[in-house]
């Protein structure tokens, strides 16, 4: 396997922060089973804001500031990494702890799985599965869209995503994946906005697919 896409160095260091949502989490983590480079880097990036941390010089603090630091400590719900354990046959490690919907015919060749998270942060995670030589409508994005691939491959024009890569889209992307013959194409998405489909066919289809 030969991965050309992955996640940016913006995107890593917030991995390696605890700066992303569950959702998120999942699609990067999923990525990371297959990318000693990305896992490298998240280590690195890790090892870096250790030793900024231990760098700063401590500071006078106003009274009662411990108390409230260790009351939003208290607060904040604890970020839980995807089990990397087994799974279903096809689906990743990451998903092992996490309920999974039937699969369901969202348009022609086309089928999508919903992974039952917290919601927290407000993305939608889901495995998306396309038949060899599906066309999906063209969209944009109101949100961002992280999509892991796990099966096959598809290409946009963004350039050929197949097993391993990772594919970043944002309000500023516009593209149509199609996806390449031979085997069906399975991926995993972070989804947060909805998809914009443009065209009168897509626009057509934009209240049946809800995605």
């Amino acid at each position: 396997m030969t991965i050309v896409h992955h996640p940016s160095d913006e995107t890593l260091a917030a991995c390696a922060a605890g700066g992303l949502d569950e959702g998120k989490l999942m699609a990067v983590a999923t990525h990371l089973l297959t990318c000693p480079a990305c896992r490298k880097a998240v280590g690195t990036f890790e090892s870096v804001g250790g030793t900024m941390l231990d760098d700063i010089q401590p500071a006078a603090m106003t009274p009662g500031a411990l108390q409230r630091a260790l009351a939003a400590v208290a607060s904040e719900q604890p970020q839980q990494k995807p089990d990397r354990g087994a799974a279903a046959p096809g689906v990743p490690g990451t998903l092992a702890s996490y309920g999974l919907g039937p699969w369901r015919w969202i348009g022609p060749g086309i089928h999508r799985r919903d992974v039952h998270t917290k919601g927290a942060g407000g993305t939608r995670v889901f495995m998306l599965k396309a038949a060899p030589g599906t066309t999906l409508p063209h969209h944009k994005h109101t949100g961002t869209e992280w999509t892991c691939i796990i099966q096959g491959a598809f290409r946009h024009e963004g350039g050929r995503y197949a097993e391993g890569d990772f594919d970043e889209a944002d309000e500023d992307i516009e593209h149509t994946p199609v996806i390449e013959d031979g085997a069906e194409c399975i991926c995993l998405v972070a989804l947060q906005g909805e998809l914009r489909f443009q065209g009168w066919i897509g626009r057509m289809l934009q209240p049946f697919v809800r995605i």
